[in-house]
């Protein structure tokens, strides 16, 4: 029987979520059913929400609450329900408060919400810039990339590019290689003004060529042949030019992004 767990907030449950992902990945079992409830800021939304936690009770094992409730009356009733409510502000905020000296100031959708207008702007403005500049789109404007993937097509630039900007406001753009720019182990010229800026992906060929084929089955582009010698020729200019480059095969976008930045020394 599976498991109810809510993901509780009032404000898009993000957080809630993040964290108590997080924590049930570190379980193997997988018998969970996941529900997410965002923008609970008054009693009349909070109702039907105990309501709904206490039928999955009845009705089998008693459900996993994650909740991000910055008012504390709200989160005295959600803790009344027939559940196990784990308060992940309280588990924070109280030790903080003690520590700094301070009361925090329980303003709901802080994190997520649009508290520094330049901040919201910034990541406005870098998710525009990496839209227009995805797929070696706009190559003239390259200069105002804070950083550039390289790497053969289907290997994961523009999912990583698009959380760079989202994640971290970074103007993301990326550049893909071809057989005509990696046969010579060279970078194209219209590369080399910007090679400090420059990072490789590298997948491999196996896996490269699964997901070509949901794009192009049976083709050339998706035989196993020319994905190895797409890779094979793409590593060979990496370490040719000294471009920095990370094998994505088994990472997440969050991992691959949390690398680059690291490797590159960009700010968070």
């Amino acid at each position: 029987m599976k498991r109810n767990v809510f993901f509780i907030s009032d404000g898009t449950a993000i957080t809630a979520e993040t964290i108590g992902r997080t924590l049930l990945s570190q379980f193997e079992s997988d018998d969970f059913e996941q529900t997410t409830i965002p923008f609970v800021r008054t009693l009349d939304k909070l109702s039907p929400v105990i309501e709904l936690i206490n039928r999955a009770a009845e009705e089998g094992l008693r459900p996993l609450v994650f909740s991000t409730l910055t008012d504390r009356n709200l989160s005295i009733k959600l803790k009344k329900s027939n559940s196990l409510v784990l308060d992940l502000f309280n588990v924070f905020i109280n030790p903080l408060e003690a520590e700094l000296g301070t009361h925090s100031t329980h303003i709901a959708g802080r994190t997520h919400g649009i508290i520094d207008k330049n901040i919201y702007d910034k990541r406005m403005e870098a998710m525009n810039f990496t839209l227009t500049h995805d797929d070696g789109a706009s190559v003239q404007q390259l200069k105002n990339a804070q950083i550039i993937l390289i790497g053969v097509s289907r290997s994961g630039k523009t999912p990583v590019c698009v959380f760079l900007a989202m994640q971290f406001g970074m103007r993301a753009a990326n550049y893909p290689l071809t057989d005509d720019d990696i046969g010579s182990a060279r970078l194209p010229k219209i590369l080399h003004a910007h090679r400090e800026k420059l990072y490789g992906l590298i997948i491999d060929p196996d896996r490269l060529q699964q997901i070509r084929q949901k794009r192009k089955a049976d083709s050339t582009y998706a035989s196993i042949r020319q994905c190895r010698n797409e890779i094979h020729d793409i590593e060979e200019m990496y370490q040719f030019e000294r471009i920095p480059y990370l094998d994505v095969t088994d990472s997440s976008v969050e991992e691959i992004a949390s690398k680059i930045i690291q490797d590159k020394g960009l700010k968070r």
